[in-house]
């Protein structure tokens, strides 16, 4: 399994690659052209996001988080 910072990583990859197939579906509908299958490609690419955020979710739940109630140097009364 993929480490979170790698997950992380292909998640904001993603992201990027949504925002420029949304800006190219925008140019196709004012070109009149059909944009049926950029926009099949565009809800597949949102689902492979939600399944890489859950998998940074459950890699984050994994995780050993810090002690809670523990302060460094603090006083023990």
């Amino acid at each position: 399994m993929p480490d979170i910072n790698y997950i992380r990583g292909e998640i904001e990859r993603m992201r990027v690659q949504v925002g420029r197939q949304r800006k190219e579906i925008l140019q196709l509908q004012r070109a009149g052209i059909g944009t049926a299958s950029a926009e099949t490609l565009l809800s597949r690419m949102l689902a492979k996001i939600d399944t890489l955020c859950e998998q940074r979710d459950a890699l984050k739940k994994a995780e050993p988080g810090p002690v809670r109630g523990k302060v460094l140097g603090g006083r023990s009364w």
